[in-house]
């Protein structure tokens, strides 16, 4: 797997020292390497939830083998002090366990994370231009795994659909194909001055059902929604229906 930037390598090296009861500083978790063990794309807001699980197995399977070598129960707890006082009692200098992902329920329950969206929106009436004045996202996504992380996901993604509600727009040659404004200084992004302060609210869920560590996918659902309540905010300052996206100010005049 790779890490784009969303916390991948954080969430599992913290999986890991949980799982393990380790400190996080003593976990490593590698990755972005092709003679790593294979995973999915990081798309579709899965990776937590397939690497993790796989991650989480593997780590079940590691405690397994420790704890046998010490003759004890499976249900037994281990301290940070017991793992290498086992091994070296065994003669060993480290020990493995590998463990694959395989989803067995996927067509027998629905795994979707919740949310919903809800923005203040001021107009110029003069020259027709929105601006965000209040922002709040509230997500029901399993088990938050770091909520540092992940209150950051859902704040990249409202912002990523405000500029899809108010700014982004390819231009596209008729005839050519191309896009005309990739660059920059003509196809508009949202500044910090675009941007009100956003409030995040993350309802913690338990759905045993959707993977061995109950995670759900936080990558995009910061995203949907947004432009849809932007566009309902704009009809209820104006009565104005708009169904083409950017709402830039010659669609609200």
């Amino acid at each position: 797997t790779h890490d784009m930037g969303g916390g991948t390598a954080t969430v599992m090296a913290q999986l890991i020292a949980e799982t393990l009861g380790l400190p996080f500083e003593k976990v490593c978790f590698e990755y972005g390497d092709t003679r790593l063990p294979q995973a999915p794309v990081s798309g579709g807001s899965a990776t937590v939830g397939s690497v993790g699980s796989a991650v989480h197995g593997a780590v079940k399977a590691l405690q397994a083998k420790v704890l046998e070598l010490a003759g004890k129960d499976k249900n037994d707890s281990l301290t940070m002090e017991d793992y290498p006082q086992i091994l070296k009692q065994n003669n060993l200098k480290q020990i493995e366990a590998d463990y694959s992902f395989q989803p067995q329920q996927e067509q027998k329950y629905s795994k979707h994370a919740f949310g919903a969206q809800f923005v203040e929106v001021r107009i110029d009436p003069d020259f027709g231009e929105v601006r965000i004045n209040r922002y709040t996202g509230a997500f029901a996504c399993g088990k938050i795994l770091n909520h540092k992380t992940a209150r950051s996901q859902f704040m990249g993604g409202i912002i990523m659909g405000i500029g899809m509600a108010l700014m982004e727009e390819s231009v596209v040659d008729p005839n050519l194909g191309r896009v005309m404004n990739a660059n920059l200084g003509e196809y508009h992004v949202p500044v910090n001055a675009d941007i009100p302060d956003i409030d995040i609210e993350m309802i913690e869920e338990v759905d045993k059902n959707v993977n061995p560590i109950g995670t759900k996918g936080i990558g995009e659902i910061g995203i949907t929604g947004v432009a849809a309540a932007v566009a309902n905010a704009v009809y209820h300052a104006t009565g104005k229906r708009v169904r083409n996206l950017p709402i830039t100010p010659d669609k609200v005049m």
